[in-house]
Parts: C-alpha cells; structure tokens; sequence
C-alpha cells in the first residue's frame, strides 16, 4: 500500500518535471541565432541543453518527453512556417543527440560517462542529421513549401561556392552546423548538470 502510493507520487513528480522542463526547452527554443557557414532557415539554439539535462536528472524516456513537449508546446504557441518539416526535424536529430548520451550516462552516472554519451551524442546527431536532412526533411521541405529543391541548393551555394548539389549541401552546410550544435551544447551541459540536477532531482 505504501509502496504504491509513494510509486504514484514519483510519477507526479516526474510529470511534473518534465512539464516543466519542456516548457522551459520551448522558451529557449525562441532564441536562435543564424551561422554565416548555413543557409537563413538553419538558425543555432540551445534547447536541446534543458533535454540533455532533464535526461540526465530522470532518464532517457523523460528526455523523449521533454523533447516532444517541446515541439508540442512550439506548434501550438507559433504554429509552424515549415509545413512542419521543421519541427520534425527539430524533433529527429533531437532524439538523435539526447537519447545515446542519456542512455549511456545511466550506465553509469559519472563525469566520464557524462562526456563519453555526449560525445556519443554529438556524432550521432551529425551523422542522423545528415542522412536525415539528405534523404527526408530536405525533400520534404522542398515538396510542401513548393520551392524547388535547386533553389534550396542554390541559397547554400551563395554562402559556399563549393555547394553545388544536395550531398554536398548536407556535408558543407547540415554536418557542420550540427556538429558545432553538438558540441557547444555538450560543453554548456557537462559544465553545468552537476550544478542543477540535484534542484531537478529534489522531490
């Protein structure tokens, strides 16, 4: 009986982390900066800091959770000008990042273990986010906002002459600015988990 009840409020007090976790990803999401290497609609946020660390504090599932949240929380305040391609993506190569890093972190939670599933993390999302990019959301946003995929192309092309096709647009424009995503939000998240997570965990 007392087993059961203090199992239910856990589970309050998990959703309510990640209620609040995830409204907190959403308002940081709201501030994106653009990369003079990437295209306009490729802008750098640090959203994915808040998930890493609620993933951190309560598990690889919670992280799932927070993330969606996060996109759920931003359709419906915003609405989207992507046809939603940008959401889905957003959401992909999220789950991409935070999900090796949480899993192996709560293999065994210590620094080393903390900077080896970031690491992890970082290549997953670069490598998913190309693929991901390349065979889905690029296509996809070409098809539902009616702009040629050429035209996508060409506003990569116009930053780096070298960008002469959807490969290399995804190997000179995508790769890069996930990586450098990957590892400035490693950085910020492995400097700061150990000093919020005991708030997070806190019951």
């Amino acid at each position: 009986m007392f087993s059961t009840k203090k199992q239910k409020q856990d589970e309050c007090h998990t959703i309510a982390k990640v209620s609040i976790l995830g409204a907190l990803a959403f308002l940081v999401m709201l501030f994106e900066i653009p990369l003079p290497f990437a295209p306009a609609f490729y802008k750098l946020g640090f959203d994915e800091v808040i998930v890493l660390i609620g993933g951190f504090a309560l598990g690889p599932w919670a992280a799932v959770c927070i993330e969606a949240l996060k996109i759920a929380l931003n359709l419906l305040f915003n609405g989207t000008i992507t046809a939603g391609t940008g959401e889905l993506s957003n959401f992909l190569i999220g789950l991409a990042f935070v999900l090796p890093a949480t899993f192996v972190y709560h293999q065994n939670k210590t620094r080393k273990n903390a900077c080896i599933g970031l690491i992890y993390g970082t290549i997953s999302m670069t490598i998913m986010g190309g693929l991901i990019n390349y065979f889905i959301i690029l296509p996809a946003y070409s098809f539902f906002m009616k702009i040629p995929l050429d035209a996508l192309i060409a506003m990569g092309t116009a930053i780096n002459p070298n960008i002469n096709g959807l490969l290399a647009f995804v190997l000179l424009s995508t790769v890069p600015f996930n990586l450098l995503k990957g590892v400035l939000v490693s950085l910020i998240v492995f400097i700061s988990y150990k000093k919020v997570s005991p708030v997070i965990k806190k019951q």
